[in-house]
């Protein structure tokens, strides 16, 4: 995109602008979603608060938006709405139906906003669309077995199929492609008939075609080309600006708080992240492996009575080494893996946090050149945007993407200090709080998902103790992810609490859960080795065994205490170092 003007007195502008703009995308599109585009103004709302805003969406584009298996609405896009309605106060009504009537209904009125349309310059002559809640990329999917496409123009002369109104329809038509359009109600639709042997190509967004793919079990489709990725967001019609603000300004606080994010992680994460091995088809095979072991074991028990002790002994100091090798070759792995990825990750990150100040100095430096432009020849586009309403965003969304990338950065480093090869020497001096809170960092996404509620007292001005901070954090670690485990919904609370015992001269942790519990005679049992309650669920039983020992090790203590249906509580006890005025007092009782 440039800017021109004839008989500008600053000749350079257009091309400063070009530039800067294309960077500032650039950057946008790596820092998205999380990144806000703009706030208006706080007042928006107010001539409206009376009335019930009607808000549109696809009913069958998951994970985005759908109607669940009780026909009520559910996704991403209507998780969002929901929160914004709540931070705004606000009501709203949810409609969802297929996509081109809401569309249809949009354009007539009938509905005020839809809560996910793709932007694009011939959109935004008939709707006005709030800063985006989501990057959509686009995927060209074909049967397994066909040759990769070079972009659109490989699909001239084809037939592709598209969803009726959708974004790759208008734009397949206004680029004059040249492919034969299929038109489908929805993503589905285009899938099946794909899969079923219709036609070449379906040009879908790429998050719902996966979802929809495994969700169907549609295993002959893969993606042969990712074209382009678009801004996604709320759209109302043009000129209707006081349901805009609204909702862009809602969008900003849940953006600001970490909220937008969290919703964001729940719904699109893990289609993001990609399917993980088939741990299933591994446990299959590892239990048909493990039945003939025991098999030939029992033939030999048969065939030799008399040797049957010594045999059962033999075979359980036997599997015993073989859980430990396999658990040792598991950390080794991992910290292999750890490792390699915190590297892959560290390289684009300190590529950020050398850039974003760079970008961000570039745009001060233009910034009185822009205002005197604008000043002279009025509001002009910049990024996709009104200069207008981007000048005070700008500096905003680069701060934010510095701080989420040294972020980043603070997570990897903690991942790595966890992944390393963990030594024996006990010789350095260790904060609790500091381990603990260390420990929580890593585990942040497992505690999410088990529980709402979380609360953290830290003691503060601990003591120090003497030990390696490394194990220890290893031993918080294994306490909390077991602490999640045993929660039965996302309503119970789990708590950590840091102590200070001066008169026993230890510090203490504290980890409490309002799970299940444990009845008295599996409570005596925990540390014991290979000892577990979830073996069916991949459990080794030497979580608790490794950490009792670790504890031991630093002169400390691991109890349990337990109630059936009322929950469990941990105490992690070592003892601190001891003080001057300790060696005073100890050298007065010997005298």
């Amino acid at each position: 995109m440039s800017v021109t003007s004839s008989g500008s007195p600053w000749p350079g502008v257009p091309r400063l602008l070009a530039w800067l703009a294309a960077i500032l995308v650039f950057v946008g599109l790596v820092a998205a979603p999380a990144t806000g585009w703009g706030q208006p103004s706080a007042g928006a709302a107010s001539d409206n608060a009376d009335r019930v805003i009607v808000v549109g969406g696809d009913h069958y584009h998951p994970p985005y938006e759908f109607l669940d298996e009780d026909g009520r609405p559910a996704g991403y896009n209507v998780e969002l709405t929901r929160a914004i309605a709540e931070v705004m106060g606000i009501e709203v009504r949810i409609e969802l139906g297929p996509w081109s009537e809401m569309r249809r209904r949009l354009e007539t009125g009938e509905i005020d906003v839809l809560e996910g349309m793709s932007y694009s310059e011939d959109r935004d002559a008939s709707f006005d669309f709030a800063p985006p809640h989501a990057i959509v990329h686009q995927s060209i999917f074909a049967r397994r077995g066909t040759s990769p496409v070079e972009g659109l123009g490989a699909l001239r002369g084809k037939e592709v199929i598209v969803q009726r109104g959708d974004i790759m329809q208008d734009l397949l038509i206004g680029q004059e492609v040249g492919a034969e359009l299929f038109p489908t109600d929805t993503h589905a639709d285009a899938l099946r008939a794909l899969a079923a042997g219709q036609h070449d190509y379906a040009l879908v967004a790429n998050l719902p075609a996966l979802y929809l793919s495994r969700e169907l079990g549609l295993t002959n489709l893969v993606p042969v080309a990712r074209p382009f990725s678009l801004r996604y967001g709320y759209a109302v019609k043009a000129g209707n600006a006081d349901v805009l603000a609204q909702f862009s300004e809602g969008l900003a606080i849940l953006k600001n708080t970490g909220r937008h994010q969290a919703i964001y992680d729940k719904w699109l994460g893990p289609l993001e992240q990609g399917e993980g091995l088939p741990w299933k088809r591994l446990g299959l095979i590892g239990a048909i492996a493990s039945a003939l072991l025991l098999l030939i074991l029992g033939g030999i028990v048969v065939w030799n009575r008399m040797l049957k002790r010594e045999v059962a002994s033999r075979t359980e100091e036997l599997r015993r080494q073989q859980q430990q090798l396999i658990q040792a070759d598991k950390m080794t792995s991992l910290g292999i893996l750890v490792s390699g990825v915190a590297h892959e990750i560290n390289n684009p990150s300190g590529l950020l946090l050398l850039n974003l100040p760079v970008l961000r100095d570039a745009y001060d430096d233009a910034h009185p050149i822009l205002e005197a432009h604008y000043r002279q020849h009025g509001d002009f586009p910049f990024g996709g945007l009104p200069y207008s309403r981007m000048r005070d965003e700008v500096p905003s969304m680069l701060d934010e993407m510095l701080k989420g990338t040294q972020r980043i950065k603070r997570i990897v480093g903690d991942l790595k200090d966890f992944a390393r090869q963990g030594s024996r020497d006990l010789g350095e001096d260790l904060h609790l709080d500091e381990v603990v809170k260390t420990a929580l960092r890593l585990v942040d996404n497992s505690i999410r998902q088990a529980t709402d509620r979380v609360e953290t007292h830290y003691a503060g001005n601990l003591p120090t103790v003497r030990g390696n901070a490394q194990r220890i954090e290893q031993v918080v670690i294994n306490l909390v992810l077991n602490a999640c485990q045993a929660l039965d919904h996302r309503g119970q609370t789990l708590v950590l609490v840091t102590r200070h015992l001066a008169e026993r001269r230890v510090v203490l942790l504290e980890v409490r859960d309002e799970g299940r519990g444990i009845d008295p005679a599996t409570l005596s049992r925990l540390t014991d080795p290979f000892f577990t309650t979830r073996r069916e669920s991949g459990g080794t039983g030497l979580g608790l065994s490794v950490s009792a020992g670790i504890v031991r090790e630093h002169g400390g203590d691991l109890t349990f205490a337990s109630c059936p249906g009322e929950g469990t509580t941990v105490t992690l006890t070592l003892p601190v170092e001891p003080t001057d005025d300790d060696t005073s007092d100890q050298d007065e009782r010997r005298a």
